[in-house]
């Protein structure tokens, strides 16, 4: 098993199109430090102009703690599709090559296999996660600093003490590796009925869009969908800036995540142990 996964990961970190998500999450956190950086004050003032007529607001505002707030609203949202490149890829791209068919003649259970692949996925998106916390957090802290973060909800603004923040970014990241280990499920699992990547990674996104277009409705059928489609929960690292935090909600979130992870891993190993592997 142990062999197989460095086989695995070998093969994800020697295609050149791996590296793609790396450089594309730092060009884009790059490019947001840069423009906070040389104009944040102008976007804080857009962001507050509601509030200076009832609010006299003092302190350091736009420091790392905020700016990363905004990157993990803004690129958690695209990361799926980075995501989708390698999980789409798997096995897909073993058919595409015309090296299943060998690989599934070695000495070596098919869910052994499958499992080898898709803990080398779940690696991959750990590894793209903590590089998007280094960048956005870390590397935010040292430009700008530290402060007292504020959060801005819709009915509601909640100022977080500086001392009460790291640990929930801690846990918010924690919460988001569940949530694109489910995407990264989703591409793997459709990666089995194609020949070619492609397929895998557009029907993985609009998989997503569809499920994501049925949760912000606000219809009565699409109610009684939302607490069991996925994308209701992929969000829930927001919770943690919450005060005082509803962790009810939020394990019963990741707990809804963990249940498609583990069905589309299942429905994955079901599928694939009656797969006639032709190619």
């Amino acid at each position: 098993m142990w062999t197989i996964l460095k086989i695995e990961l070998f093969k994800i970190f020697k295609r050149p199109r791996t590296y793609i998500a790396f450089v594309a999450i730092a060009a884009i956190i790059l490019l947001i430090q840069l423009a906070l950086y040389l104009d944040g004050e102008s976007y804080l003032q857009f962001m507050l102009q509601s509030l200076e007529g009832s609010f006299n607001i003092e302190g350091k505002v736009m420091h790392g703690y905020m700016i990363c707030y905004l990157i993990l609203q803004t690129l958690l949202i695209h990361v799926p599709l980075l995501i989708a490149l390698i999980g789409g890829d798997m096995i897909a791209g073993e058919a595409n090559m015309g090296t299943l068919r060998l690989l599934i003649s070695k000495p070596v259970s098919r869910t052994e296999l499958l499992i080898a692949k898709f803990t080398a996925t779940t690696i991959y998106t750990l590894m793209l996660l903590v590089w998007m916390a280094f960048l956005s957090l870390l590397l935010s802290i040292t430009v700008f600093g530290v402060g007292d973060l504020m959060v801005f909800k819709s009915e509601q603004i909640i100022v977080l003490k500086s001392s009460d923040v790291m640990w929930r970014y801690f846990a918010a990241f924690g919460f988001a590796a569940i949530a694109m280990t489910t995407v990264a499920a989703l591409s793997f699992f459709l990666s089995l009925f194609a020949e070619n990547s492609i397929g895998p990674i557009v029907t993985t996104m609009s998989v997503i869009i569809v499920c994501t277009i049925l949760t912000t409705m606000d219809l009565p059928l699409f109610n009684q969908m939302k607490p069991y489609l996925f994308t209701s929960h992929m969000l829930g690292w927001k919770g943690f800036f919450d005060d005082p935090v509803n962790f009810n909600a939020i394990f019963r979130s990741a707990g809804v995540l963990l249940l498609h992870i583990v069905g589309f891993v299942g429905a994955a190993i079901i599928v694939f142990k009656k797969k006639d592997v032709l190619s």
